[in-house]
């Protein structure tokens, strides 16, 4: 079981920038993949960014260039840092680990890839 925690969203104005945060105990080290994923009510979770354990990241067209995926060196803690916000990036951020392997031809920014996933963090942009 991996837990995972979200912190780190809020309302910032548009062109500014937050970092979040996810922090995951519990059989950690079974995980291969770790992502942030974003969801407004309606649509489908998108696939931000994805970090594995050695530290290879892979980013969403929409995330390049603004958002940056890292970790800490015990690999407990992923960050999202998000640049230039706007207010289409408004929606619930979710922090997410895959410890399966993956699926043929399946996209690594796939929700359906990750099974364990924290509980959202709120990110609004507006003026």
């Amino acid at each position: 079981q991996v837990q995972l925690v979200e912190s780190g969203g809020g309302s910032v104005q548009p062109g500014g920038s937050l970092r979040l945060r996810c922090a995951a105990s519990g059989d950690i080290y079974s995980s291969n993949y770790m992502g942030w994923f974003r969801q407004v009510s309606g649509k489908e979770r998108e696939g931000l960014a994805v970090i594995s354990t050695d530290g290879i990241r892979v980013y969403a067209d929409s995330a390049k260039g603004r958002f940056t995926i890292s970790q800490d060196n015990a690999k407990t803690t992923v960050y999202l840092t998000m640049g230039v916000l706007q207010p289409e990036d408004s929606a619930v951020y979710y922090c997410a680990a895959k410890t399966t392997p993956r699926t043929r031809g399946s996209s690594l920014l796939s929700a359906g890839e990750y099974n364990y996933w924290g509980q959202g963090t709120q990110v609004t942009v507006s003026t």
